[in-house]
């Protein structure tokens, strides 16, 4: 990856804050496509997911780590951070109150544009640990009784990691299939995004792309 020139003077910048090497891309592309004069950096913590399972849940240390990485980002001069990682909700909401600047979990755009689209969601997840955190977000960003369905593309995450890319697809695509009628089906994970094609519903939503509008909005560009 070639060195980059600093930030122009007012130029956005957003830190990114990954747990999973798959999760850069997606929202790379993203910002690419939806906002290319934000001047977004990649972190990437991958002992996160580890963890978060040593740890036993969201402790006081482990919401310390967030929090630590959520600092960092402001010395570095970011305006907002984004979290791509799923399954850090609680977490990442500790951390909020203690930065300056907005801290966005992956998925909280996606919800509030799922929200708008109906009562009846689905959500398709590639890691299983992503369903409790993102079941209890939804709950408490509804104003209206909602129903949520779920279905778990199993084994799509590992095979996207082993880089076979056209089965994670299928393996999205197909618990896709299994859910009941819905308003709208989010895709819960940033590398799930690369899937949404082959998603046979009229309304697929994907983080990558609520999360960098949403941003753009914030902040005024």
């Amino acid at each position: 990856m070639p060195y980059r020139d600093p930030p122009k003077p007012g130029q956005r910048r957003i830190a990114l804050v990954h747990a999973i090497p798959v999760s850069i891309d997606p929202i790379n592309q993203a910002f690419a496509e939806h906002w290319p004069e934000a001047w977004a950096f990649n972190l990437l913590e991958d002992s996160l997911i580890a963890g978060l399972a040593e740890a036993g849940g969201f402790t006081a240390l482990f919401n310390r780590r967030l929090t630590d990485l959520c600092r960092y980002c402001v010395d570095a001069g970011a305006d907002a951070i984004l979290f791509t990682g799923s399954a850090f909700g609680p977490a990442v909401d500790a951390a909020k109150a203690k930065v300056t600047v907005p801290v966005l979990k992956p998925y909280e755009a996606m919800i509030a544009q799922a929200l708008a689209a109906g009562s009846n969601l689905g959500l398709i997840a590639s890691f299983r640990g992503t369903f409790a955190p993102f079941k209890a977000d939804v709950m408490a960003a509804a104003r209206h009784p909602i129903g949520l369905f779920t279905e778990e593309a199993t084994g799509a995450l590992e095979a996207l990691e082993a880089g076979d890319a056209a089965t994670h697809d299928r393996l999205v695509a197909e618990a896709a299939a299994r859910l009941p009628a819905c308003d709208a089906v989010m895709l819960a994970q940033y590398s799930m995004a690369r899937a949404a094609p082959l998603v046979k519903h009229p309304k697929v939503l994907t983080p990558p792309d609520a999360a960098v509008l949403h941003l753009k909005q914030l902040l005024g560009a």
